[in-house]
């Protein structure tokens, strides 16, 4: 077992370390917050079908 002072070391080293590391980041281009939004346009009555599955 290690003494209580190494373990703290150690765990002040991990939290340095994850401090340290950086994780990239993306921007997202979003609109303006005053402008309308579009909706996409709507298809008619999607087609829908049945499948069957005979196993």
């Amino acid at each position: 077992m290690l003494p209580p002072f190494i373990i703290e070391q150690i765990r002040k080293r991990e939290e340095e370390e994850r401090a340290n590391y950086e994780q990239p980041r993306l921007e997202l281009p979003l609109p303006p917050p005053g402008m309308p939004r579009r909706e996409p346009p709507r298809e008619e009555e999607p087609s829908r079908g049945v499948v069957i599955l005979d196993l």
